[in-house]
């Protein structure tokens, strides 16, 4: 069984470990670590399994407009190869869309699979007049957590500086 709780002092080795066994290099580790380190990792989730081992994480973190209206970014999900297509993936964007709802968060967005995150009520961010820094498309998407809360037509979604270094 996996059950599905917030980042706790002492996950942070796990959570890099995680994201290092995801990604095809260190960056998306390397941007959590300086996340956290900012104050900007608003919402940190672990998928933990049966044997306490850390098996999935996803990060919520500060995003705005142009205009200064503030949502939340999904950033990075991650699950370890061997336990993937399981359903630990969406059980973290289901529960992070509900502690980010109960945390009064608006509307959140996500760069990433449009099929996939389409399953989550996630649309095309352009659909609604927003863009991102990174040429997204309609692969940056949104969902509105709260009902009016969308920035429709609010142009340019910035995310937390520390996602420059995956750029660098």
């Amino acid at each position: 069984m996996t059950i599905i709780r917030p980042e706790r002092p002492g996950d942070e080795a796990a959570i890099r470990a995680v994201l290092i066994d995801a990604f095809p290099t260190d960056a998306e580790a390397r941007l959590v670590d300086r996340l956290r380190e900012a104050g900007n990792l608003s919402i940190s989730l672990v998928a933990e399994g049966d044997d306490d081992e850390v098996l999935g994480h996803v990060a919520f973190s500060p995003v705005a407009t142009a205009t200064g209206i503030f949502g939340a970014g999904l950033a990075p999900l991650a699950v370890r190869g061997s336990r993937r297509r399981r359903g630990i993936g969406g059980s973290l964007i289901s529960s992070g869309l509900s502690v980010c709802r109960d945390a009064g968060v608006g509307w959140v967005v996500v760069l990433g699979e449009p099929h996939y995150y389409g399953r989550f009520g996630f649309r095309p961010a352009p659909e609604v007049g927003l863009t991102d820094e990174y040429g997204g498309g309609d692969a940056f998407q949104i969902v509105e957590l709260a009902p009016g809360s969308l920035p429709i037509g609010a142009g340019m979604v910035r995310y937390a500086p520390e996602f420059a270094s995956l750029v660098d």
